[in-house]
């Protein structure tokens, strides 16, 4: 049940401004196809996957996500961005999520060896479980890994199989067995989303959050900025992901779970900023973008902004030397 890319690549096109002078290229004509010799820079991979999506028994369709995200990245410009290299997809046949999360490690691990940062595009939050195997494996000797995520959700459900929101008790998991801190932050959780059993599962595992509701003024935005930032310079690397769903629905209405009131994306944006200025990223994901739950497209352009938003803030990062 292989996972490996089967389907032709991602046909990147878009707008020229060919009349126009100066500088005008878009990221259609500056993401070239991974090659052997491809290193620094972004590499983008695809998670076109929503089997945990399925399993959570939610609604279905992010596995068209990264074709949908891919082509409202196409005309933007470029202001900046670092070489962009795209790896393509990885796909679920026959619902074996667990191979295609296994693939994913594989990709992600893969790209930070070519002191490239990986910025998987998806597709349901499961990915989260296999971005962060392929961080652990490319860098053994981070030990302080910070997971910071912007979700609605714990994603720290218990349950039979992986899915959606099983991915960072998984991770719980393998930390304790592996005798290494669980550092989680979560900026965005819903009180109207997460059950006492997740808040008290949480608490359980140190793991600390904000509340939607605090987040919606200036001063409760520069109070989870500090903390963040405190965070941040008390850890080896960080893995950043964003749920789309931690958006207000009327930004973000192509998810699973649109929310009714959601964090606004300028105050999102702070908190990726302040990741991207600590100089510690080592892999990013957007998760659960539904085309077939979007309208005129504009969460795709929403996930876009962020993924260019981040691209361009890894500029400085891909310029380190090699982990090992």
């Amino acid at each position: 049940m292989s996972t490996i890319e089967t389907l032709p690549p991602f046909p990147w096109q878009g707008r020229v401004d060919a009349e126009d002078s100066g500088p005008t290229p878009r990221w259609h004509q500056h993401v070239r196809p991974l090659a052997a010799g491809s290193r620094g820079g972004v590499t983008l991979i695809g998670f076109a996957v929503d089997e945990g999506v399925r399993r959570n028994a939610a609604r279905t369709g992010a596995a068209k996500g990264p074709h949908a995200l891919r082509t409202a990245l196409a005309n933007l410009p470029v202001l900046g961005e670092p070489a962009l290299h795209d790896a393509g997809d990885v796909h679920c046949e026959n619902g074996a999520l667990e191979a295609a999360q296994e693939e994913l490690a594989v990709r992600v691990a893969a790209a930070l060896a070519r002191n490239s940062l990986p910025l998987v595009l998806g597709g349901g939050h499961e990915m989260a479980w296999g971005t962060f195997q392929g961080i652990v494996r490319a860098l053994p000797s981070s030990h302080r890994v910070l997971i910071v995520n912007l979700d609605a959700h714990f994603d720290l459900r218990e349950a039979a199989q992986g899915n959606s929101g099983t991915p960072f008790r998984q991770i719980h998991g393998w930390c304790a067995a592996q005798d290494r801190p669980f550092n989680y932050r979560v900026f965005g959780i819903s009180e109207y989303a997460n059950t006492q059993a997740l808040f008290e599962r949480a608490q359980a595992m140190g793991v600390r959050h904000w509340l939607d509701d605090a987040l919606q003024s200036p001063a409760g935005v520069e109070l989870a900025r500090q903390a963040l930032a405190a965070d941040l310079q008390d850890c080896d690397a960080v893995y950043l992901t964003v749920c789309l769903d931690v958006l207000p629905g009327g930004q973000a209405p192509g998810v699973s779970a649109p929310a009714a009131l959601g964090v606004p994306m300028a105050a999102a944006q702070v908190l990726i900023d302040e990741v991207l200025a600590s100089g510690r990223l080592v892999a990013a994901d957007i998760a659960e973008l539904n085309p077939s739950l979007d309208r005129d497209g504009l969460t795709a352009r929403v996930a876009a902004r962020l993924a260019a938003r981040m691209a361009r803030g890894a500029r400085a990062l891909t310029d380190r030397p090699p982990q090992t």
